[in-house]
C-alpha cells in the first residue's frame, strides 16, 4: 500500500468517526442548508441535466432534494453495476429499487445513454479539500465517470469534511467547486 493510499484510509476512518457523532436531525438539516446553496448557483438554476446520487445514511441528504426536483429538471443517478456506474434517469419513487451491490436505491428504468448532455454532476465524497480535490470511499466510481466529464463537477459534505489538504494519486479528479455548508 502506498503511502497516499494508507493517508486516505487513515482520513476515511476519521471522517466515518465524525459522522457517527452527527445525529440524524442535524445532517437532515445541515443537507437542506448545503442543498439551498446548490439551489443559488447558476450552473445549478441553469441546468436542464443534473447527475445527483441518492444518499446513503452518512452522506449529505439528497433524497427529498431529488423529488423535489425530479419533475422539474432531468435527475440522474448512479447505479453501481461491477466495478463501473451506469446512469439511469429518476423518474419517480416508486422506480426505485434497491441495488444488488451496496443496497442503495437506484432507479430501475432504462439506461442513461448520453453522459455528455449531464451539465452538472452534484458528488458525494468522504473528505475534500480548500484545492478542489476529493477522497471517495476507495473503489474510484466516481473517478472512473468523472476523468471523462466535460460537465461541471460540483462536491457537497459537511463542513468537518472539509480539509485543508488530502492526498491525491494520478486518478482522483479534481471538483471545480466544493459546497461544505
Amino acid at each position: 500500500m502506498s503511502n497516499v493510499d494508507e493517508e486516505k484510509k487513515i482520513i476515511r476512518s476519521q471522517i466515518r468517526k465524525l459522522k457517527e457523532l452527527l445525529p440524524e436531525e442535524k445532517r437532515i438539516a445541515k443537507s437542506k442548508r448545503i442543498l439551498t446553496q446548490v439551489e443559488q448557483l447558476s450552473y445549478f438554476r441553469e441546468a436542464s441535466a443534473v447527475m445527483l446520487y441518492w444518499s446513503m445514511d452518512d452522506e449529505v441528504y439528497t433524497h427529498d432534494f431529488i423529488r423535489y426536483w425530479g419533475d422539474k429538471k432531468q435527475i440522474i443517478l448512479p447505479c453501481v453495476s461491477g466495478d463501473e456506474l451506469l446512469l439511469r434517469r429518476f423518474e419517480n419513487i416508486e422506480t426505485m429499487r434497491k441495488g444488488e451491490t451496496f443496497s442503495i436505491f437506484e432507479p430501475s428504468g432504462e439506461l442513461f445513454q448520453h453522459p455528455e448532455n449531464i451539465d452538472l454532476i452534484i458528488v458525494p465524497g468522504v473528505a475534500f479539500d480548500q484545492s478542489n480535490n476529493r477522497i471517495g470511499r476507495g473503489k474510484a466510481y466516481y473517478d472512473k465517470l468523472l476523468k471523462s466529464s466535460q460537465s461541471f463537477k460540483l462536491g457537497i459534505c459537511f463542513d468537518f469534511q472539509l480539509l485543508k489538504h488530502v492526498p491525491i494519486d494520478q486518478y482522483d479528479v479534481k471538483m471545480d467547486l466544493i459546497i461544505s455548508g
